[in-house]
């Protein structure tokens, strides 16, 4: 068998990525309350919201306040997602310590997500680079569609590299590959993690994982088994580009914290108190989420023989 990290690292994205799709705008508060028990659950990187056009987004119309009410904690690494240069000037006023910049692999998802092509938006991306560094706050990317667009069909994996390979070119190295729509296959997975590997050694990769067809978990397995030791997910299973069709079902934190476990592989994270995390959500949400350990609990979660027949 191939031999597996000992240990992974994981970004909640569920305030960010899970809450952007949800019928119900949580308060400034109710989010509060989910991030601290995520953190109490041991995450020390998460993705709190996004500076969009509240407009487009209402549910994360609050993302200054919200990171003003978290404050600045030392280990505690707090992302804002970014579409442009205003949105990179509001983050860094509102002292975001990473800027996530999305990007789009196609020029069709790019125009219904961002209003821009790929081209104009890596344009853009040079200014927002100069601004950021100025102000001493790091830049990953999240460029959306990598293994497959909903408009464009299959993203041939040569095409991702050279994205990677332009981001790079700027002086940043993480890059978070997204399987926005739930399109990619375990061969897809293992034909990107190793083409990264072995032509853009510099880059250090996460990958983000929709399970719209039942395939996330799967795809984490396989990436696991390229050695990829960063992953982005949701708790509950959350969330979901509110501008690409059928695009719900972030790979769930709980789930794959389970299955790492399992798998003797260190997360660093209480899967107790993920569950914990993911029944409040599905209580601020009101409405039953797509995790199965918070419905089932761990494996060695014993019953009681009362009532058995």
């Amino acid at each position: 068998m191939t031999r597996l990290p000992d240990r992974v690292f994981i970004t909640e994205v569920g305030l960010r990525d899970g809450l952007q799709i949800e019928k119900r705008i949580l308060s400034t508060h109710e989010k509060l309350a989910l991030a601290r028990a995520l953190i109490d659950a041991g995450h020390t990187s998460l993705e709190v919201t996004s500076f969009v056009s509240p407009t487009r987004v209402p549910q994360l119309a609050d993302a200054a306040e919200l990171l003003a009410a978290l404050g600045r904690t030392p280990g505690m690494e707090l992302k804002a997602l970014i579409p442009n240069i205003r949105g990179a000037e509001r983050a860094i006023a509102a002292e975001a310590d990473v800027l996530v910049f999305v990007l789009s692999a196609t020029d069709t998802h790019g125009a219904h997500n961002l209003n821009r092509s790929t081209d104009e938006s890596l344009a853009e991306l040079h200014e927002i680079v100069r601004t950021a560094y100025a102000a001493g706050v790091r830049v990953d990317i999240s460029l959306s569609v990598a293994f497959g667009c909903p408009f464009e069909g299959n993203v041939p994996v040569e095409k991702v590299i050279g994205l990677a390979d332009r981001i790079q070119q700027l002086g940043i190295s993480r890059v978070s590959f997204c399987d926005t729509t739930g399109m990619a296959t375990p061969r897809q997975v293992q034909t990107l993690a190793e083409a990264l590997k072995h032509k853009l050694p510099e880059i250090d990769p996460a990958f983000h994982f929709h399970n719209t067809r039942g395939l996330g978990l799967v795809g984490v397995m396989v990436a696991l088994q390229q050695g990829i030791r960063r992953f982005e997910s949701s708790v509950g299973g959350m969330g979901g580009c509110p501008f690409a069709p059928q695009a719900a079902g972030n790979v769930c934190t709980e789930d794959m914290v389970h299955m790492l476990h399992e798998m003797d592989i260190e997360t660093g994270l209480s899967l107790t108190r993920l569950i914990e995390a993911a029944r409040l959500a599905e209580k601020l949400v009101e409405r039953t989420l797509d995790g199965q350990v918070m419905k089932a609990g761990p494996r060695l979660h014993l019953h009681s023989q009362d009532g058995c027949k």
